[in-house]
């Protein structure tokens, strides 16, 4: 793994949380995005070599709903920037770690994604991450 590519928070709603992050990091929100396929909407902060990136469902039954319904707003995951997603995919399966998706699929920022199994990981969802190219 290369670098952590960003953390994600789950939030409640971009509109208060945009602003309120906007303060805390003293930096401006660059990016938003709606990933229709995971029913979310993203905005992103660059924090350094790395990213924060803040998660608001657009579905009150999506994951990130769900999330925020059982431990509320908060830490979601920890995205590691790998070179190659297939091959990490491949190496983490083969040491035992649980992987959510067979084949990386498409997510926000013009990345390839896998998550891992929180069970598998000491309970904290961890995203892989690769710029399509």
């Amino acid at each position: 793994m290369d670098k952590i590519e960003h953390i994600g928070i789950a939030v409640k709603n971009l509109s208060i949380s945009v602003p309120l992050f906007e303060k805390l990091l003293n930096s401006q929100c660059y990016k938003t995005e709606l990933v229709e396929t995971e029913k979310v909407n993203t905005a992103f902060f660059q924090v350094g070599a790395s990213k924060i990136e803040l998660l608001e469902s657009t579905d009150p039954n999506g994951v990130i709903a769900n999330f925020i319904g059982k431990k509320g707003e908060g830490l979601h995951h920890i995205a590691f920037e790998v070179e190659n997603i297939e091959a990490e995919m491949k190496r983490l399966s083969k040491e035992g770690f649980t992987l959510l998706q067979e084949k990386p699929k498409k997510g926000a920022d013009n990345k390839w994604v896998c998550f891992l199994h929180p069970k598998t990981t000491n309970g904290v969802l961890i995203e892989l991450c690769q710029s399509i190219k």
